[in-house]
């Protein structure tokens, strides 16, 4: 016989719900869960009798939570991580060479040393199951902060992670954007010479969405050197985009010095602007999954490849002209 509380806690629900939550938009948050919107209206619907209260209320367009959605925000939250936890602990016993990994990687990310290590680690551990999937900087959070994903790769700048003391972070390699640009900077002879970010304005530039990770390291130095970012009448949020479009035109860019060097024809002035724009491209982990005999064993493994041979001594060598 089903009661309320079976009607409350269907797995199903509740992950609607809490997605929901972050997107705050019927439309959005039925395309990520892949199903259709009636679907997911459904199913808040079934939690909202359930509970004798509206889950959610709405002025205009907006949804917001109600007293009753926000203290069934906190119940869904707990529960998933106590399951969450339990399968972790179940797990920390397991053996290193069995069970799954989900790695998440920045989709803007420079990653073919690390697609490199997953061949070489995965035929060395065919019993493994690696889910490896890209995404934006705030689905990675978002994923992170949720226990649904293992480790995930992606550059720093400041994050504002809930908890911190929960985390482990570890330094990959150390990245720099590289300014792209069609002309003789300041005089500028030699690339390994060094310019400032006031000898980027005056050219026509295009850059990261306003949002993105870079775009956001870019605009924080512009403003620490007391100048106004130059506008831009075209983003692209993929470096290798950005390269590409400017190489063909007549706009200048800044892209990781990793990705410039996976292009080693491109013919524009390759420019560092020293230690303004270092990168520390890194990997976080909750702790308690270090306590995870085939996650450690997988950072560990990763750490390990690269301190055999350096990342960018491995895209020099691979993208050798």
């Amino acid at each position: 016989m089903k009661t309320k509380t079976d009607a409350v806690l269907s797995a199903k629900s509740l992950k609607y719900f809490l997605q929901l939550i972050d997107s705050m938009s019927y439309t959005q948050a039925s395309q990520i869960l892949g199903i259709t919107q009636p679907a997911l209206t459904q199913q808040i619907k079934k939690i909202e009798r359930a509970v004798g209260a509206p889950l959610f209320g709405q002025i205009g367009k907006k949804l917001y939570l109600t007293d009753a959605g926000t203290r069934m925000q906190t119940v869904a939250n707990d529960l998933f991580n106590t399951v969450n936890t339990a399968v972790d602990e179940i797990q920390q016993n397991s053996d290193s060479k069995i069970g799954t990994i989900s790695v998440g990687i920045l989709e803007s990310l420079e990653s073919s040393v690390f697609e490199e290590f997953i061949i070489e680690f995965s035929k060395q551990y065919p019993d493994l199951k690696l889910n490896i999937w890209n995404s934006s900087r705030r689905e990675l959070w978002n994923r992170l902060d949720k226990n649904e994903v293992d480790i995930v790769m992606l550059p720093l700048m400041g994050e504002n992670i809930s908890h911190w003391q929960s985390y482990n972070v570890r330094t990959l390699y150390e990245d720099e954007l590289i300014y792209l640009s069609h002309h003789n900077l300041a005089g500028v002879q030699d690339e390994k010479q060094t310019i400032t970010i006031a000898d980027t304005l005056g050219h026509p530039l295009i850059q990261y969405p306003n949002d993105a990770y870079f775009a956001k390291k870019l605009a924080s130095q512009y403003r620490m050197d007391n100048l106004i970012k130059p506008e831009s009448d075209i983003y692209f949020s993929s470096p290798s985009q950005l390269m590409q479009f400017a190489e063909k035109t007549n706009y200048d860019t800044f892209v990781p010095k990793s990705v410039c060097m996976t292009h080693p024809d491109n013919k524009l002035n390759h420019y560092s602007l020293g230690d303004k724009l270092k990168i520390d491209t890194s990997i976080v982990f909750r702790n308690e999954k270090y306590q995870i005999p085939r996650i450690k064993n997988f950072i560990e493994s990763f750490e390990k490849f690269l301190a055999k041979q350096s990342y960018f001594s491995r895209l020099e060598e691979k993208y050798k002209k």
